[in-house]
């Protein structure tokens, strides 16, 4: 037997075991949720406190607010305080808004294309072709929208310090048609990558060929550490604003793996002129957010401190899950080639890269 049949009879019977090994798993029956970074009942149990909040008569809010009533776009006064630190902004550079900020940011770039931003000429929709920069691996929604509203997707290489700026740099300075770049800076999903803050600060100092391009900045994980370290990252917002850029960032998070993933609040942060802007394209559409929510948040949460305290218990739920996976993969695939995985200090993910195999008999042409 030649050594190439060799090979073929080992792989044949290595998937032949793990067929009948898959098949032996669905005879268990068992019932898996394996949606990617859907907080577990146990984590939304930390928060059953919020259910009773904020109570019978327990209704006003700061300057004689009554949150059963309309009004208040930019959200209560005491909770854009609440999310000042965490968006790394001041309070009245803030806009605290219902579930979820992935509807934040799908309504920005329909403004944007429908209305241009504070710095276009133009509506975006009225410029020709539109493109962003997709960080890869990066997060599918992200990309979906960009789908659906016919945005050209020009992908850009992560590394273990954040994207690659050096393209960045090149692309965004020599084409106007990129009006934007979606970032996860913090423990990004899918690799769990940080971005550095010798990164951060060339997205917000380089030149742009369009003075209306944005920084998709979706800030979904900022306190969501997985160890004991809380790890820091450079501040957009004031390097934007330092390097003379100041409406570049649009600054997103929410709630939603904080409290109670389906009734959360969103959270979006910008510069006063941006928040003019987006506040402007909001009145339209609706005549206030569920400022009852936001009253609960704010006396469930309190203050930083707590929003933290909430985050360590969270910790300890997850972290072990995180452990047990890298406690599998590290005894099962260490000794596998051109197999590897990232260790994220925070976040939901862990990302796993396999070397792509052809099954066999079967062929690649070319």
């Amino acid at each position: 037997m030649t050594g190439s049949a060799s090979s073929s009879s080992k792989a044949g019977a290595g998937l032949l075991e793990l067929q009948q090994s898959y098949e032996a798993l669905k005879k268990r029956g068992l019932k898996l949720n394996l949606t990617r970074g859907k907080p577990s009942s146990a984590q939304l149990d930390l928060s059953a406190e919020l259910l009773a909040l904020p109570g019978a008569g327990n209704f006003m809010a700061e300057g004689a607010t009554d949150c059963r009533n309309y009004g208040g776009l930019q959200g209560l006064a005491e909770a854009r305080r609440l999310f000042a630190g965490m968006l790394g902004a001041p309070a009245d550079q803030v806009v605290v808004a219902n579930n979820s900020s992935l509807a934040l940011m799908h309504d920005c770039i329909a403004y944007a294309l429908l209305k241009g931003t504070c710095d276009s000429a133009a509506a975006w929709g009225k410029q020709g072709e539109i493109a962003f920069l997709c960080p890869v691996p990066g997060y599918d929604r992200h990309f979906k929208i960009c789908e659906d509203y016919g945005i050209r997707m020009i992908p850009v290489a992560m590394r273990e310090d954040g994207p690659d700026v050096a393209e960045v740099e090149r692309l965004v300075a020599s084409d106007a048609s990129i009006k934007g770049m979606w970032c996860m800076p913090k423990y990004s999903n899918p690799t769990g990558i940080t971005f550095s803050d010798a990164a951060i600060e060339r997205l917000a100092a380089m030149k742009t060929a369009t003075p209306d391009f944005r920084l998709f900045w979706d800030n979904a994980y900022a306190v969501h550490h997985l160890t004991p370290e809380r790890m820091e990252i450079a501040n957009i917002l004031e390097l934007c604003a330092k390097h003379g850029h100041a409406n570049r960032a649009l600054v997103f998070a929410s709630t939603s793996k904080i409290t109670l993933a389906g009734t959360g609040l969103a959270l979006f942060a910008a510069s006063k002129e941006n928040v003019k802007w987006l506040l402007a394209r909001m009145g339209p559409r609706t005549i206030g957010p569920d400022k009852l929510n936001q009253l609960r948040h704010v006396l469930f949460l309190k203050n930083e401190a707590g929003i933290l305290a909430l985050m360590d218990r969270h910790r300890a739920l997850i972290a072990p899950k995180f452990e047990k996976v890298l406690e599998i993969f590290g005894a099962k695939l260490t000794r596998v080639p051109g197999v590897s995985w990232t260790k994220p200090k925070g976040g939901y993910f862990i990302s796993l890269e396999v070397p792509f195999v052809l099954a066999v008999g079967e062929r690649r042409d070319g």
